[in-house]
């Protein structure tokens, strides 16, 4: 992706947040340079990579296939082996109209996805089998804000404004928004987008960048370039 689409993006992002009343914490609006001269006292919003993440997947088709998430709070993952600490994290994430996020699952992750306003959240969803593969055959069962939904493996589970689906580790989901924009909350275990990831088909979680202009935030995949 370009330089100048991910600026482009950040800033619509933006406005279709506020739009529902959600205001992003004080580091997202953060300059290049900013962030640069405060990375010292900044050290928890890097290591827990809290932050600014557009991703096309590699695939360079963002309005087909992509999806903008921020990633207002994340604990630690060494803390869940004690069971103490931070071991919760939180996104906020927009899914565009007819735009695929691709079927993956996560390891460790289980995640509350919700609708938090705009379209209809649609997600497919699959159970794993004895490999940790998409099953073609078993029922998938999933709490909805507390009531247990089954439907046939490769079902379509549609959310209105208001709902939410409890995702647990190894559960296969793709999803996309239908009818209109969605912005969707996230509440999850720690989030580890560099490990816990697994897509079906061979693919990118993040995108890879032509920097034809400078950026107007960073993203969290820029951390590792920009501030160390």
């Amino acid at each position: 992706m370009k330089r100048s689409r991910i600026n482009e993006i950040m800033k619509e992002a933006d406005d279709f947040i506020r739009s529902f009343g959600f205001i992003l914490p004080p580091f997202a609006y953060w300059t290049p340079e900013e962030f640069k001269s405060r990375a010292a006292n900044a050290k928890g919003i890097i290591d827990a990579r809290l932050g600014w993440d557009i991703t096309d997947y590699g695939k360079e088709k963002f309005d087909e296939l992509g999806l903008f998430l921020f990633t207002v709070r994340n604990g630690n993952q060494a803390d869940l082996s004690t069971g103490r600490g931070m071991l919760y994290a939180e996104k906020i994430m927009i899914s565009r109209k007819d735009q695929l996020s691709p079927m993956h699952r996560h390891v460790v992750k289980a995640e509350d996805i919700i609708n938090r306003g705009g379209g209809t959240l649609t997600l497919e969803l699959f159970m794993s089998d004895a490999d940790g593969n998409p099953d073609p055959k078993a029922e998938v069962e999933v709490p909805t804000d507390g009531i247990i939904r089954r439907m046939p493996a490769g079902g379509i589970l549609k959310l209105d404004p208001g709902e939410s689906v409890t995702l647990l580790p190894g559960v296969w989901h793709a999803f996309w928004g239908e009818g209109k924009d969605v912005l969707i909350g996230e509440v999850s275990t720690v989030n580890d987008d560099l490990t816990d990831n697994v897509f079906r088909e061979p693919i990118g979680r993040f995108s890879n960048i032509e920097e034809d202009v400078a950026p107007w935030h960073l993203l969290v995949s820029d951390y590792d370039t920009w501030l160390k």
